[in-house]
């Protein structure tokens, strides 16, 4: 096991350091630049300024600069958004924003997505396997920002005018729509995932022998039969986790919250480099730990699964 860890944490960090150079190297080819906008600097303006960041540098030296300061801990500073601001700090008071709303996005959408499969897949063939299969298939279909827009006008300043339209002011009634909203492709998903491994699981030996035995259904489901339905629904989890902890880009948009999400949206429209790599790297970690914890989890849903390094002793 503990091999296992050393491997993964240095492929982590591989796989970290690759992110930041692809990264680094796209968004320095894109046209334009932090301190290019509507208000017209001169030539020497600009060269100063480029000068004091760093910027001037040939792109490799940029680069190396760039990995030394993140070693220590150092992601640099906001060059437009939030001028001379440690990108570092902006992250961590977005962050929680974005957390708050996707911690309860997750919660909801896990809850109703595992107990809405294990239903379809007991009723397999039923009016309610048809129902939620629709659904699921339209929660799926449906990008975000339609479901966002259409929740606002139904519910906010349309029809009923029942939640806020924007903001996170108002406290607990503030959350429904943005969290409805960035729940619902993951809570679908997940349905769909449960149920169609509940119908694998159902067809099982040990499940037929325990029906046989008269166990009630709802042991049936949610002791013998979920926990070993649950492998996919882990799976998927993991990188769907980190992106909801960030925050949805198109929900905080359009319901105008001031998370991580949106920062890094408007960070990319003006072109402030180092909150775009800040950004990058705290999504492409989050994704690499939660992609850590889903291995954990199999060992701990099913002990027969082996790890890679226990494959070969």
């Amino acid at each position: 096991m503990f091999s296992y860890i050393i491997k993964r944490i240095v492929l982590a960090l591989v796989t970290l350091l690759f992110v930041i150079c692809l990264t680094f190297l796209l968004m320095n080819t894109v046209p334009g630049g932090p301190f290019l906008g509507e208000k017209a600097i001169s030539a020497q303006t600009l060269a100063q300024l480029q000068a004091k960041y760093g910027l001037d540098k040939p792109l490799p030296v940029q680069l190396k600069n760039y990995i030394a300061s993140l070693m220590k801990g150092d992601m640099g500073v906001s060059l437009k958004m939030q001028k001379n601001r440690p990108v570092a700090m902006i992250i961590s008071e977005m962050f929680p924003v974005s957390a708050r709303i996707g911690a309860i996005a997750l919660f909801w959408s896990t809850l109703a997505g595992i107990t809405l499969g294990c239903v379809a897949a007991y009723k397999r063939g039923k009016w309610q396997d048809s129902l939620l299969q629709v659904i699921t298939t339209l929660g799926i279909a449906f990008p975000g920002f339609v479901v966002a827009t259409a929740l606002l006008v139904c519910f906010a300043g349309g029809v009923w005018r029942i939640f806020p339209t924007s903001g996170l002011n108002r406290g607990a009634i503030s959350y429904v729509l943005p969290c409805f909203t960035l729940g619902l492709t993951p809570m679908c998903s997940i349905a769909r995932y449960t149920r169609s491994s509940m119908l694998d699981v159902l067809n099982k030996e040990y499940i037929k022998t325990a029906r046989a035995y008269g166990s009630s259904t709802g042991k049936l489901i949610f002791k013998y039969a979920l926990r070993n339905a649950l492998i996919p629904v882990v799976t998927y989890l993991g990188p769907v986790t980190a992106g909801v902890l960030t925050g949805g880009f198109v929900v905080e948009t359009v319901f105008n919250i001031p998370g991580l999400g949106r920062y890094f949206i408007q960070s990319i429209s003006n072109r402030d480099y180092p909150i775009i790599m800040g950004t990058t790297i705290f999504f492409a970690a989050l994704v690499i730990i939660m992609s850590f914890l889903v291995d954990v989890l199999y060992k701990i849903i099913d002990p027969r699964i082996e790890l890679a390094n226990e494959n070969e002793r």
